[in-house]
């Protein structure tokens, strides 16, 4: 039995399904990866482009900031040239802004119904979404909670963060609505996985998890990884946005790689790489690069191992779909567990990806058989590991 075959984790949250255009968000259905997009949406040519690059790299569901009405105007056009994409309109005080993103067919709204009008201008807008059955997103952000909850709490809590939830859900529940989606977003990771924990246990909803304003690539999938992997890990989620202050294309790469490491998502190669030590005999930081890079756009499932000594290489290599296990300048291929070619240094990354090439197309043609296995040295690659007695 494989280890990702055992029940380590809890079971994941039951919520209710949302459907959100094409897609479902909770329920059964898997986890959606979603991102926002960076240009000024008034420029609807820039922002057709920055969705189809998202959606070459796996983004299922785009969000567009409409912050005023030239944004609000621009959605229809956007909608029109991009027709199979997944739509949601972010829009905060404008309950004006909400109907035009509902004329222009958008697939999901993304409002706080407590700011957005008077009841009666909410009414309009809930009225509207329910003939159209288009969900949303109720988005609470601990750095901007109604004040009245600051003066309650002295400060942002998962308490407040919740209770302000509430408040905008029982705004729309009063109004028989229920396609509904909830977020409880804070740049500090402790408050947001104690939000989302407080209120996984008082409704069922389905969450989009998300830290936000988490900061730069590096630091920024540090965190939403940390915190994301936690709530995931504990089986509440069930949309994630990666939030970072970069291209949203490695939002999406960041997102799909979390998913994969808790392999609630398969999508692309994962790509095994040994960290290397004073062993390592190759360039492996550069053929790792290298495969990671020329692989990038593989939509296959699957493993590839990239190993640099004779401790922990073969091993690795031989449990990955495909694998190498380097060493004394030359390689030894794997596949599905057998050697099969061993290589020059310089021939690893033309060799292994010919072999990953060959491994796609045969999982498309449905033969899985791993070629003849070639007879393994007793003595694996390196010669630099002794015995001292």
């Amino acid at each position: 039995m494989n280890f990702s075959d055992q029940e380590h984790f809890p079971p994941r949250r039951k919520t209710r399904p949302v459907k959100v255009g094409r897609l479902t968000i909770g329920g059964d259905a898997p986890i959606v990866v979603q991102s926002m997009t960076k240009t000024d949406t008034r420029d609807v040519e820039k922002t057709v482009e920055q969705i189809q690059q998202m959606e070459a790299a796996g983004c299922e569901i785009v969000r567009l900031a409409v912050p005023d009405l030239e944004a609000a105007k621009a959605l229809a056009e956007i909608r029109k040239r991009c027709p199979d994409s997944v739509v949601v309109s972010d829009i905060h005080f404008q309950y004006k802004f909400a109907l035009m993103a509902l004329d222009a067919g958008i697939d999901k709204l993304r409002i706080n119904p407590g700011n957005i009008g008077d009841a009666e201008k909410v009414r309009e807008v809930v009225r509207r979404a329910q003939q159209q059955k288009v969900p949303i997103r109720i988005g609470v952000n601990a750095g901007s909670l109604e004040r009245r909850l600051l003066e309650k709490y002295g400060y942002p809590t998962p308490e407040a963060m919740v209770e302000s939830a509430e408040y905008h859900l029982r705004i729309l529940e009063d109004l028989g609505f229920r396609d509904t989606v909830i977020s409880l977003k804070s740049s500090n990771v402790k408050l947001t996985v104690a939000a989302y924990r407080l209120l996984a246990q008082r409704c069922d909803y389905p969450f989009h998890l998300g830290v936000t304003e988490a900061g730069t690539q590096f630091s920024g999938t540090v965190k939403s990884c940390v915190g994301m992997g936690i709530l995931l890990a504990e089986g509440i989620g069930d949309t994630i946005r990666v939030s970072l202050a970069t291209d949203p294309v490695e939002e999406v790469r960041v997102a799909y790689e979390l998913l994969k490491s808790l392999e609630l998502r398969s999508r692309g190669p994962v790509v095994i790489a040994c960290p290397t030590c004073g062993r390592l005999e190759v360039d492996l930081f550069k053929i790792a690069q290298e495969i990671e890079q020329a692989t990038s756009k593989i939509k296959t499932p699957l493993t590839v191992a990239v190993m640099g000594c004779a401790v922990n290489g073969p091993g690795e290599a031989r449990e990955a779909d495909l694998g190498v296990a380097a060493g004394r300048g030359n390689g030894m291929i794997y596949r599905q567990g057998k050697a099969i070619r061993r290589v020059a240094e310089s021939e690893i990354v033309p060799a292994l990806l010919e072999e990953i090439e060959r491994f796609v197309a045969d999982q498309a043609s449905g033969l899985t058989e791993p070629a003849a296995a070639i007879p393994e040295p007793k003595e694996q690659l390196s010669s630099r590991l002794v015995t001292i007695s």
